[in-house]
């Protein structure tokens, strides 16, 4: 089985090698796929530089210009069904996701027989680290109002840790995901859903990021407030067959 982990970045020049490393240094094998959007602070250099150490294993796709979150991964997920890997995942760069957890997502997959597993904050309480109460609450309560609409049994709809088998990219019409924050994490496992993929949630302790600034703003978060509804409104006229 090839595992293939997407990173985006965006000036992550002080967390891109540690965390390459560290993936590098699980149990299991995983490639990495760097997609930055023109990072000014070399982000991309040391990428390249790294590649040398790394070759065959370290991959890096360089976009002019921040184009979204949402962009990133489609961009890495098409890399990845081109590039035959069985496994794709999203990870943040800042470590705010533990990459030993990887393995765990893997396992739920390959061992498990689930199609997506998601690293999820909230599937056995609230199991987040350094965040304001304010943002922890937002975050859950958009949770429960995701769950509310879309009727998807999943207590992380808007997490961002996540492992898809190749079957689930390849049904998912990625052309037609239309969201690039919070909303595409919603809308990429409202599709997975609605096409009867078998979903399960690992719990992880999420620990906001210590080096680097965060990409949240209230742009993507009010996306996400009414991309919801309109995820539900076009599910009425969509097929969902497989």
């Amino acid at each position: 089985m090839r595992n293939l982990v997407i990173i985006p970045t965006y000036n992550e020049i002080e967390n891109i090698e540690a965390i390459i490393r560290k993936v590098f240094h699980l149990s299991e094998i995983f490639h990495v796929l760097i997609v930055d959007d023109g990072s000014p602070d070399g982000t991309a250099a040391k990428v390249k530089e790294l590649m040398g150490e790394f070759p065959n294993m370290l991959f890096i796709e360089e976009r002019k210009g921040k184009l979204g979150l949402g962009t990133a991964y489609i961009h890495g997920f098409k890399w990845a069904l081109e590039h035959n890997f069985d496994y794709i995942y999203e990870m943040d760069a800042d470590f705010s996701h533990n990459p030993e957890d990887l393995v765990r997502l893997f396992y739920a997959c390959r061992d498990e027989g689930n199609d997506v597993a998601i690293g999820s904050r909230y599937i056995k309480g609230v199991n987040v680290v350094n965040w304001p109460m304010g943002r922890v609450l937002m975050s859950y309560f958009a949770g429960v109002y995701v769950r509310f609409i879309t009727r998807m049994p999943i207590m992380d709809p808007t997490g961002g840790f996540i492992c898809y088998s190749r079957e689930v990219l390849q049904t998912i019409p990625l052309n037609k995901i239309r969201f690039v924050g919070y909303a595409f994490q919603i809308e990429m496992k409202f599709n997975a859903y609605l096409f009867g993929f078998k979903i399960k949630e690992v719990p992880i302790i999420f620990t906001d990021r210590t080096l680097g600034q965060s990409k949240m703003s209230s742009k993507i978060f009010k996306e996400a407030v009414f991309g919801v509804v309109m995820m539900k409104i076009w599910s009425f006229f969509k097929s969902f067959k497989r």
